[in-house]
């Protein structure tokens, strides 16, 4: 370790759990507040932008939130036939409501965020991913997104993305069957609901298999995991899991994605393909489910 090191300059999320830890190097504090619901901060960094932290773990960096924004949202919007409305579950960066409205045909975009001073914050710090948010396909709703779910109207919604925290708190809830459930009577029916995942190698055991548990019984029929990097998550790596009624989730509008209208700078066509293979440690823990 270099003899210049201070722990003060550093910014350290500790997963104790698989005894991992990842640093990043700050120079100032921007931001600190209570929310209800959560403690919010934001860092400058030394070489990852600035970073926003909810109650000490890592949520968004200028530097590689790219990653998730983009596989969150454009697998699901190119594996739909004609995705209209799309509702984001939490998501208050505003990072992926940014990308659904990149896609034009999108004609209603909902981001439905607990915690309205996430999305405030974000607005004030990350400037670049709020910049759709005047757009007159974007609405806000800030309250209960499980209770929003339950009364959305049947099969009111193409496509539903549930950008949330770690599933402990008030995200436990978007975890199980009953939600799942809410979701599947709230899509149309060719309807897809994608979720993060969590990490392949920390949580397919303890998380992943159980959501592939909890989809089928809530009456889902097509479930499928897309992991991608995602190097200030706990392990680096990071994935997604998509749902349907009946639409094979595995196949997708290729060369609609090949010839997107819009730029990117992770997703294109061919990584949505190769992202549907599954390491093989996946596959067999997922089998039969």
């Amino acid at each position: 370790m270099s003899d210049s090191f201070n722990p003060d300059q550093w910014f350290t999320e500790v997963w104790a759990g698989d005894g991992s830890s990842f640093s990043l190097a700050i120079e100032e504090l921007l931001h600190s507040e209570q929310s209800e619901f959560q403690k919010i901060e934001v860092y400058r960094t030394s070489h990852w932008g600035n970073l926003m932290v909810l109650d000490g773990c890592y949520m968004v960096s200028d530097r590689d939130n790219f990653l998730y924004h983009e596989m969150m949202t454009h697998p699901a919007l190119f594996t739909h036939a004609a995705p209209k409305k799309v509702v984001v579950v939490g998501g208050g960066d505003c990072g992926t409501l940014r990308e659904v409205l990149k896609h034009p045909d999108v004609e209603e975009a909902w981001q439905v965020e607990i915690d309205e001073r996430v999305t405030r914050v974000s607005e004030q710090f990350f400037p670049a991913l709020c910049d759709k948010n005047n757009d007159p396909r974007a609405h806000f709703f800030f309250g209960d997104g499980i209770d929003w779910i339950e009364k959305a109207e049947p099969s009111s919604i193409d496509v539903i993305i549930v950008d949330s925290t770690d599933p402990v708190g008030p995200a436990a809830g978007l975890f199980n069957r009953k939600f799942f459930a809410s979701c599947l009577r709230a899509l149309g029916d060719d309807g897809i609901l994608v979720q993060q995942s969590e990490s392949p190698l920390y949580h397919t055991h303890s998380i992943i298999k159980e959501m592939y548990s909890e989809m089928r019984a809530a009456g889902f029929e097509n479930m499928h995991t897309l992991p991608f990097p995602q190097p200030i998550y706990p392990s680096g790596w990071w994935s997604c899991t998509m749902a349907s009624k009946s639409v094979k989730v595995r196949e997708f509008r290729f060369d609609d994605a090949k010839q997107k209208a819009f730029a990117t700078h992770y997703y294109n066509a061919e990584l949505h393909q190769g992202a549907l293979a599954l390491p093989e440690f996946m596959k067999k823990a997922l089998a039969n489910l």
